[in-house]
C-alpha cells in the first residue's frame, strides 16, 4: 500500500517537474524559439483557439520567427493576440506570413525574466510540496485507520521526503540553466 502511495507520489511529482519545465520554455531568452508562443490564445470567430492550431510557427533564424496562418483572413486577428500577449514582440506581415523580429535583450528586461522564471520555479517547488502534503496525509490515514504501522509509516515518510528532495533539486538544476540562458549575452 506505501508503495503504491510512493510510486503515486513520485509520477505526480514528475509530471509538476515537467510541466514546470514546459513553463519556462514560454519565458523568452534572446534566441528565438516557437515555444515563445505556446501561451497565444486568438479570438478566431468568437472561439478562444491556441495560436498553435491556426498557425504554423518557425525559427528560421536565431533573432526571427515566422507565423503562417491556414486562413490568412486570421492573420489580423494572430497579430493583435500577439501584440496582447505581451511576449515584447512587435508582428509585421505581407499579407501571408506574419514575422517577429526577437531583439536582443537590455540588462533590465534580463533581469525581469529571471524573476520570471523564479517565480514559476516556485510554483512547481509548492506543486511538489503539496504532493508531499497530500500523500503524508495519506500516510497518516493509513496508520490510523491501522493497515500499517508507525515504523512503516515513517520509512513511507523518509522515503517520500527523499522523493521530493531529489525532484526540487532537479528543478533547480533546471532553473540555473534557464536563468544561465536568459542572462548569457
Amino acid at each position: 500500500m506505501i508503495d503504491e502511495l510512493l510510486a503515486d507520489a513520485r509520477e505526480r511529482m514528475a509530471k509538476s517537474v515537467e510541466s514546470t519545465t514546459h513553463e519556462f520554455a514560454t519565458v523568452r531568452t534572446g534566441r528565438a524559439s516557437p515555444a515563445l508562443l505556446d501561451r497565444v490564445s486568438v479570438d478566431y470567430y468568437g472561439a478562444v483557439t491556441p495560436l498553435k492550431q491556426l498557425a504554423t510557427v518557425n525559427a528560421p533564424e536565431a533573432r526571427m520567427l515566422t507565423v503562417q496562418p491556414y486562413d490568412q483572413g486570421s492573420i489580423p486577428a494572430v497579430e493583435k493576440a500577439i501584440m496582447q500577449a505581451d511576449l515584447g514582440l512587435t508582428p509585421s506581415n505581407d499579407g501571408r506570413i506574419i514575422r517577429l523580429s526577437v531583439p536582443e535583450l537590455n540588462e533590465e528586461r534580463r533581469r525581469d525574466m529571471v524573476k520570471l522564471v523564479r517565480s514559476i520555479a516556485e510554483e512547481g517547488r509548492i506543486a511538489i510540496r503539496n504532493v508531499r502534503r497530500d500523500v503524508m496525509q495519506d500516510l497518516k490515514e493509513l496508520k490510523d485507520e491501522g493497515e500499517v504501522g508507525a515504523d512503516d509509516e515513517h520509512r513511507g515518510e523518509v522515503e517520500l521526503q527523499k522523493l521530493t528532495d531529489q525532484r526540487v533539486a532537479e528543478l533547480e538544476q533546471v532553473l540555473k540553466s534557464k536563468e544561465a540562458e536568459i542572462l548569457e549575452v
